[in-house]
This record gives C-alpha cells, sequence and structure tokens, in this order.
C-alpha cells in the first residue's frame, strides 16, 4: 500500500464520526435532561411535604368549620349526622379543644384503640416535615394518624385521628403530576439548549474537525484550506488560525519538496563534481616537480583551491547525510589523536604556522576516535585556514595553533586555540548555522555543524570562547560515559 493509499485509509478511519449519543450532541442532551431533572428532584423535596402538610390543614380546616358549629348548637349529634360529618372529613373521629375542655363532636364506630402517628400541624420544622412527608409516602397506607392544629388566632384545637391512605394517595397523584411536569420541562430545555449549542458549538467543531481531517488527506491541494467563517468568537477566531497555520504548512511543505528535489539534484552534481576534482588535484600535485618558475607560483594556490573545492563538496555530502552513525566510544590518547590531526593538514616549516601540541601524554578521553578526529581536524582545518590567508609580517605576531586539553573530573576539555585575525561578526551571529555560519568567507558553516552534532552525540558541549587576544578559540568538553558499579568493582580488583 502506498503513501497515498494509506493515507485515504487513515483519513476514512478519522471520518468515521461518533454516532448521535456517543457524541458531543447526544451526550448534551443527556446531561441537560438529567441536570433538570436533578434540579427538579431538589425541588420536589420541599414541595411534596408543603403538599402533604396543605391537605393536613385542609381537612382541619373543614374539621375545625364542622365543629364550630356543632359546638354553638351544644346538643349531641345523631349518629346519622357523625357518620356524615366521618364522610366530609375522612376521619374517624373530630374532637375539639377549649378553654380546657375537649368535646368529641363526631367518631366512627369502628375506631381503633391505638394511634400510629402523632403530627403537630402548625408548629413543625423543615426537616421534620420532609422526613414525615417521605415516610407517609415509602411506608404509609396502611396506618392510623392522629393531626391536631389551632383554629386561627383563637386558642382552640382541632384534632383529626384518620387513616394515612388517602393522604398517601393524594401524594402519590401529586408526585406523578409534578415527575411528569419535569420530564416536560426538561425535555423543552434541552431541546432549546442543544439547538442553540449545536448551532453555536457543534456545527463549527464538526467543520474544524472535518477541514483538518480533509486538509490531512492531500495537505499539497490548495482547495483542502479552510476558508474561516466571518465573526468575534472563539470556535471563529480558532478557524481563522487553522486557515493560517494550513496556508503556511501548505507553502513550508511545498518548500521542502522543492528543497529535497534541489538536495538530490545538488548530491548527484557534488558526487561528480567531487570526483573531478579530485582527477584535478592529482594531475596538480604533479605541477609542483614543474621546473617553469611562473608554475610553481601558481601551483600553490592552484592547489589550495582544489583543497577548499573538495572540502566543501565532502561537508555538503556529510551534511545531506540523514543521522550521524552512533558514537562508538573508547577509551583513548588524545595526545595521538592530535598528532594525527597535525599530519593530515600537512604543515611545513616553510609556510610559517606553528602547530602547537599542548597535551599531557596520559590524557584519555572516552569517544569515537573517527568523529573526535573529524571534530579536531575541522576546527583545526579552519584555523589553518585563516592562518593561512594572512599575510607574513611583524615576527613578533606568531602564526600558531594551540592544541590543549585536561581532565576535569570525569570531564575532558578539549581547546583550539589560534592566534589568526578571529571570526568575523557575521559568523558569530550565525555560529553553527549550515550555509550561514561560514567562519571563513566564501564557507559554509557545515563543518561546525557537523563537528556540533558529533560532540552533542557524546553528550558533550562545543563553545566559541571569548578572548582578549587576538584569533580564535573553540573549546570542546566530553563527559565519560557512566561506569556501572559492577565495572567499578572489576577494576578496583
Amino acid at each position: 500500500m502506498d503513501q497515498k493509499a494509506e493515507a485515504e485509509h487513515g483519513q476514512r478511519a478519522i471520518e468515521r464520526l461518533p454516532g448521535f449519543f456517543r457524541g458531543l450532541s447526544g451526550r448534551l442532551l443527556a446531561l441537560t435532561v438529567v441536570f433538570v431533572m436533578l434540579a427538579e428532584v431538589l425541588i420536589f423535596v420541599p414541595s411534596i411535604a408543603s403538599m402533604r402538610l396543605r391537605w393536613l390543614q385542609d381537612h382541619l380546616a373543614i374539621a375545625a368549620a364542622a365543629g364550630v358549629v356543632i359546638d354553638g348548637l351544644q346538643a349531641e349529634l345523631p349518629p346519622s349526622v357523625q357518620a356524615d360529618t366521618l364522610l366530609a372529613t375522612g376521619a374517624r373521629a373530630i374532637v375539639l379543644r377549649k378553654d380546657g375542655t375537649s368535646r368529641l363532636i363526631a367518631v366512627s364506630e369502628d375506631m381503633p384503640g391505638e394511634v400510629d402517628g402523632h403530627y403537630d400541624v402548625g408548629h413543625t420544622a423543615l426537616v421534620a416535615t420532609v422526613s414525615d412527608a417521605f415516610d407517609t409516602l415509602l411506608f404509609g397506607g396502611s396506618r392510623l394518624i392522629r393531626a391536631y392544629g389551632t383554629l386561627g388566632d383563637t386558642d382552640m384545637v382541632v384534632e383529626l385521628v384518620m387513616p394515612d391512605e388517602p393522604l398517601r394517595r393524594a401524594m402519590l397523584v401529586y408526585a406523578r403530576n409534578v415527575f411528569a411536569i419535569s420530564l416536560v420541562i426538561s425535555l423543552i430545555t434541552a431541546g432549546l439548549i442543544y439547538v442553540s449549542i449545536n448551532r453555536m458549538m457543534i456545527r463549527p467543531v464538526r467543520r474544524l474537525t472535518n477541514s483538518m481531517s480533509d486538509f490531512s488527506a492531500d495537505p499539497s491541494d490548495p482547495a483542502r484550506i479552510m476558508v474561516p467563517d466571518t465573526g468575534g468568537d472563539e470556535l471563529t477566531i480558532a478557524g481563522q488560525h487553522l486557515a493560517a497555520m494550513q496556508t503556511e504548512l501548505q507553502r513550508t511543505l511545498k518548500q521542502q519538496k522543492n528543497l529535497a528535489d534541489l538536495g538530490l539534484a545538488v548530491s548527484k552534481i557534488n558526487h561528480d563534481m567531487r570526483n573531478i576534482l579530485a582527477s584535478a588535484q592529482l594531475i596538480s600535485d604533479r605541477l609542483v616537480d614543474v621546473d617553469d618558475p611562473m608554475v610553481r607560483n601558481f601551483a600553490p594556490k592552484l592547489l589550495r583551491t582544489i583543497d577548499r573545492a573538495v572540502g566543501y563538496t565532502n561537508e555538503v555530502l556529510s551534511y545531506g547525510q540523514t543521522t550521524e552513525a552512533e558514537p562508538k566510544r573508547r577509551r583513548l590518547p588524545l595526545a595521538a589523536l592530535a598528532r594525527e590531526v597535525r599530519d593530515m593538514l600537512g604543515l611545513d616549516a616553510a609556510g610559517g604556522i606553528e602547530f602547537v601540541i599542548a597535551i599531557d601524554p596520559g590524557l584519555e578521553v572516552d569517544a569515537d576516535s573517527e568523529q573526535l578526529f573529524r571534530v579536531i581536524n575541522n576546527l583545526c582545518r579552519n584555523a589553518h585556514q585563516a592562518l593561512a590567508s594572512m599575510i607574513p609580517g611583524d615576527p613578533s605576531l606568531p602564526r600558531r595553533i594551540t592544541v590543549s586539553a585536561e581532565r576535569r573530573g570525569t570531564v575532558v576539555a578539549i581547546s583550539v586555540d589560534d592566534t589568526g585575525p578571529g571570526m568575523p561578526d557575521k559568523a558569530r551571529e550565525n555560529l553553527f548555522r549550515p550555509f550561514r555560519g561560514g567562519v571563513r568567507s566564501g564557507g559554509t558553516g557545515l563543518g561546525l555543524v557537523i563537528a556540533r552534532e558529533l560532540v552533542l552525540a557524546h553528550g558533550g558541549t562545543i563553545a566559541l570562547v571569548e578572548k582578549s587576544t587576538p584569533g580564535t578559540e573553540f573549546r570542546i568538553e566530553i563527559p565519560d560515559r557512566p561506569v556501572s558499579l559492577h565495572d567499578y568493582r572489576q577494576r578496583r580488583s
């Protein structure tokens, strides 16, 4: 499966948006219904207690009206009238207390001897009212209760002895009605919130998601860039930023593709150019043996120019590699490595450039020999080229390259110092940046970039040292690898 097919497959997988109840819309609707119902439950708790209290107060009021009339007659009611009075109030007995005396207004023939609960309708705390209401609603229906309360502002007290089954039935009807009304309110509220949020949030979010999905399928297609809406809300601003990011990313991808194509072409040309320059270098070496004075005069310059071109091609090819090889570290004598660098530069006494190695012969560094050689050789070659470009003048100003090193605990600090003209300001500003941080005029800066990568692969650092005297100094610090306890004990034994 090629990359385009894989991208289309991943695109189809992303486009499988969740269903209604698994998506944001369904969750928002469900949560709205749940929250509204929860709010209604919080309202229902005191309201059912208040309904129960009002029901008892209404029945007490009816009984009080009948009791006052009967008390005014000062006569005993016939059984049939008592039965009608009890039927009107739903009670088994009606008692009227006045002036410290109690009068039985009406009583049922099947009046039980015990009462299951006593409730003062006029003086009840909220917590007790709620507790009594839920006790009746959940466990009532077969109990006999006594309810009593004062009659208005008088000192008359009316008592009712009645079954709680009618009260519980009325409470169940009230609860059913409240639940139905709450459900309707929650659905209407959830629907309105859903329509509003879906229009203001869900649709813009889906549009952003679809735009990102479409763009990821083919970032090179300009038609897949999102066209943002106009407005000032957060999602509109997010859409505008997304469109700007897609535009910039598409431009960057196009540049990267052009650079990749250009890099491939340059690598091919560079490879062939390096072979041509190598052949020219071999031929130019023979010019040194020609007796013609003019040839002898121009031959060294020609050789330096060809060497510079060969070095340039090597740097470009090295930088074109994706990654450097993992360092194969071992403890190696640093002084011997510095001598190899000196021999590679091919310095002679006639050139007037001195190469000084100020390294303890017993000093060892834990590093990859080939990679560390490349780092030091690059710095020394830059120093040599800077010194070679100077016109010999005052003998008191020597042209010297000094490679020194010292161990500081588990870190080896290596210094490459020269007495040349110093690094230009532009090179300092763009140090370790490819094609911009060249130390010498016409340089690419790739050598320093590669050297930095190699040092970082060792867990070390490389930096330009500020110095008061003329010249350029680089300092490299390479730490030793951590030693395991087992290896440490073996060394000690």
